[in-house]
């Protein structure tokens, strides 16, 4: 097996996604054959990975996964990611192990469930190492979680089986990051306490010396080594978003030529789809929480995916965000749906079989001419397509349960493998697909948005993407002691 080392952190979001892919990148650069882990991952935002041996498609992962393996400079594979977790309702979520469906299962069951999903994560820990130096594994939530840890399998119960190394990060900006390490290390049981080798301390704003008391009083509390102060990483908000808790920190930057509104659905699902279109400096992207009206100067309303369209598409009803779209229209404005928010776009979205819940049948949006019947089988691969209004190749994934037909698939958005998908309105100004990833070619996107009388657009949005990590494993060579960190690996 390769080397490895595990952060975990003492609450959710306190940036271990970004860390660790700015530590594989450093590793990466030092010549290591590095790779990502994550034993349980929660999260609508999913990219589609390899499944070695598997020729028929591809598999899901978290798209954090999917960065992680672009900063190691290898391909993604669903056992960096064997557990993902897809919230549908504020109490379920579906589950899918090693890539694939698994089942659906509420929290309370979930957790009966964990014993036989710690078999698939150690088969994937014993895989992803195979011809590699060292893995990086990223914890979730807080091994601090005590009322939880005798099934877990994402932070301390995989450590522990693993025999994995862990630093803990703590996040200062949200405040109390004394009481969350020196807390952490008083509440763990010993067998997981042993198990931490350090703490880093994550999103400092200013003068990194002036923490200098609060590591002695860490270390007074924990005996626990400080391996660095991290300061705030602008680099990071260049990188794609996993956690749809970050859209509730987005506000609108300076006014730019294009507004882009994009309706923050309950299930929001791969709203990474506009970070090419944020990174673009023409364009200006706004998130629009439930409670507020899409902005009347939006040259663009983009409807992102879901993982739940019937229950996100009568909460776009209850928010009034349909009138506000139909009013968008008849001032001229652009709309793009991608995956369900394509599904919405349409007349009727049929549920026969009750897949998403009980309500089996709901009026769409109608502002294209096709209707969506939901079925079992769920479609998950990588796709090369052709752009039909621009004739521009496209590479992005579809993640979709359901298939769409209707009037306006005579006009399809794209073709993918010699097969006709989504549609376009007869003015062109309505345009729907199942693939995500759409906004990612860039001379594609160049030409949508000129015409939408943006030109100069289209920039090298991967190679933006790859300057960011290099940005991030730079400042964390900086701050950290990135060589004791790695040597700790075991």
């Amino acid at each position: 097996m390769a080397k490895a080392i595990m952060l975990q952190g003492t609450g959710s979001d306190v940036g271990k996604t970004v860390l660790v892919a700015g530590l594989c990148r450093a590793a990466r650069k030092r010549g290591l054959k590095v790779r990502p882990f994550k034993p349980q991952n929660m999260s609508n935002n999913a990219a589609v990975a390899n499944i070695p041996g598997d020729n028929a498609g591809g598999g899901e992962i978290g798209r954090a996964q999917w960065l992680q393996a672009i900063a190691c400079g290898v391909a993604p594979s669903v056992h960096m990611n064997p557990v993902l977790l897809k919230p549908q309702t504020d109490v379920g979520a579906q589950v899918i192990v090693q890539g694939k469906v698994f089942g659906e299962a509420r929290a309370r069951d979930y957790q009966a469930m964990k014993g036989r999903l710690m078999d698939a994560v150690l088969d994937s820990w014993g895989k992803v190492g195979e011809g590699a130096d060292l893995v990086i594994v990223e914890g979730a939530g807080s091994p601090a979680e005590i009322n939880l840890r005798s099934r877990d399998i994402a932070n301390m119960g995989f450590a522990t089986r693993a025999d994995v190394p862990v630093v803990l990060v703590g996040d200062i900006d949200r405040g109390g990051v004394i009481a969350s390490v020196a807390g952490t290390h008083l509440i763990l049981p010993e067998e997981d306490r042993r198990m931490i080798v350090g703490y880093l301390i994550n999103k400092f704003r200013g003068d990194v010396s002036l923490f200098d008391d609060g590591i002695r009083s860490i270390e007074k509390f924990t005996g626990w080594r400080c391996f660095g102060v991290v300061p705030w990483l602008k680099a990071a908000a260049r990188l794609p978003s996993e956690d749809s808790v970050v859209l509730e920190r987005l506000a609108s930057g300076e006014a730019r030529a294009l507004k882009v509104a994009v309706p923050v659905l309950g299930r929001i699902a791969n709203f990474d789809d506009l970070d090419p279109l944020k990174a673009e400096p023409q364009v200006e992207v706004v998130f629009v929480p439930p409670g507020k009206s899409l902005p009347a100067d939006a040259g663009l309303v983009v409807i992102p995916g879901s993982k739940s369209t019937i229950g996100d598409l009568l909460k776009f009803r209850e928010n009034g965000w349909d009138r506000d779209l139909l009013a968008h229209r008849k001032r001229g404005g652009h709309v793009v749906g991608i995956c369900g928010g394509f599904q919405m776009l349409g007349r009727i979205v049929r549920d026969p079989d009750g897949i998403e819940g009980s309500v089996t049948e709901v009026e769409g949006l109608g502002l294209l001419d096709v209707e969506t019947v939901m079925e079992p089988e769920k479609t998950v691969r990588n796709v090369s397509a052709r752009s039909v209004p621009f004739d521009l190749p496209l590479e992005g994934y579809e993640i979709h349960l359901g298939r769409t037909t209707g009037p306006d698939t005579l006009r399809p958005s794209a073709v993918i493998n010699g097969i006709d998908d989504g549609a376009v309105s007869a003015d062109g100004k309505v345009i729907g697909t199942y693939m995500h990833g759409l906004f990612g070619a860039d001379r594609f996107r160049g030409r949508f948005l000129e015409s939408l009388g943006i030109k100069g657009g289209g920039i090298d949005y991967r190679a933006e993407v790859e300057r960011a990590l290099d940005e991030v494993a730079a400042e964390l060579e900086t701050h950290l002691d990135c060589d004791a960190i790695f040597a700790l690996a075991r």
